[in-house]
């Protein structure tokens, strides 16, 4: 059980329009690549960030809850730790589901970690993501 203090606590943790996919958005429109479609429902997962017509999410994952591995922002809490793991197990299989789903369908899948972002990693990515769409548009598809 989840005492009250830690229940509120979580539901303070957006879900969306967080400060890392912001700053994804940010790029993306820095980069040429407007016109896409947020927590696009109708794609495997609801990817974070959708561009439809060229069949590319990109998903903007916390590296807490979303277990990157090797990465210090994940780490496991001291308290109620059969929970967390119970908890992260589900998180990462969901992410693994909605992946494998959009690749059966022809996606190309581009995750980009909060740390990635904070480290000035992301625009490397942002920017393979915008040639990938450039190629695309041209009709030569390369992977990002």
């Amino acid at each position: 059980m989840v005492s009250p203090a830690v229940r509120k606590a979580m539901q303070g943790n957006k879900s969306r329009n967080t400060t890392p996919e912001l700053a994804v958005r940010r790029m993306l429109r820095e980069a040429g690549c407007p016109g896409y479609r947020l927590h696009w429902k109708k794609a495997p997962g609801k990817p974070d960030i959708a561009f439809p017509g060229r069949r590319i999410a990109v998903f903007v994952n916390g590296c807490f809850w979303h277990r990157h591995k090797g990465c210090e922002i994940a780490s496991m809490p001291k308290s109620n730790v059969e929970f967390w793991k119970a908890k992260f197990t589900r998180n990462v299989k969901r992410d693994k589901a909605s992946l494998k789903a959009l690749c059966n369908l022809g996606w190309t899948t581009v995750t980009i970690w909060e740390c990635e972002i904070a480290k000035g990693m992301a625009k490397e990515k942002v920017a393979a993501l915008a040639d990938e769409m450039r190629a695309r548009l041209r009709g030569k598809a390369s992977a990002p």
